[in-house]
């Protein structure tokens, strides 16, 4: 659980020290647009930009009943990032599984990646698919006619 938060909590502090270090200096508008430049990269990196995370077992069984993808992720992968910023508000329909929380989810990607945990790594329909596109991810969630 903590392992997720050490890069945000890193950032804010970095942006901190480089903050008063600009105020001390005597550069205080500097400091004004570095500080929250820092904080908005760890909102960014921080778990809570993704939607709550399942299990992997629970995830897997609702995909079973509904189809929807499950994206097995990690907190601070910029590919993560990537594919949840391009999902939009569509991430909702999406299980995210986190691999750091979660030991049967980072099983489940070290099996589809040779050992590796490589993320994002999305099943659909039990197949396991590494980084995808995010256009691709978006085509699954539409329902067939």
């Amino acid at each position: 659980m903590m392992r997720a938060w050490v890069l945000p909590i890193l950032l804010v502090l970095c942006g901190s020290v480089v903050g008063a270090g600009l105020i001390l200096r005597g550069d205080p508008g500097t400091a004004a647009v570095l500080l929250p430049a820092f904080v908005l990269l760890a909102a960014v990196n921080s778990p809570l930009l993704f939607p709550r995370s399942l299990g992997a077992p629970e995830a897997q069984r609702r995909s079973a009943v509904d189809g929807r993808p499950v994206v097995l992720w990690r907190p601070g992968c910029k590919y993560c990032i990537r594919l949840r910023l391009r999902l939009g508000r569509r991430a909702r329909e999406v299980y995210w599984v986190d691999i750091w929380r979660d030991p049967a989810g980072a099983a489940l990607v070290r099996a589809a990646n040779g050992g590796d945990e490589t993320v994002p790594t999305v099943l659909v329909a039990g197949r396991p698919h590494v980084n995808p596109d995010p256009a691709w991810v978006r085509e699954q969630l539409t329902p067939t006619a």
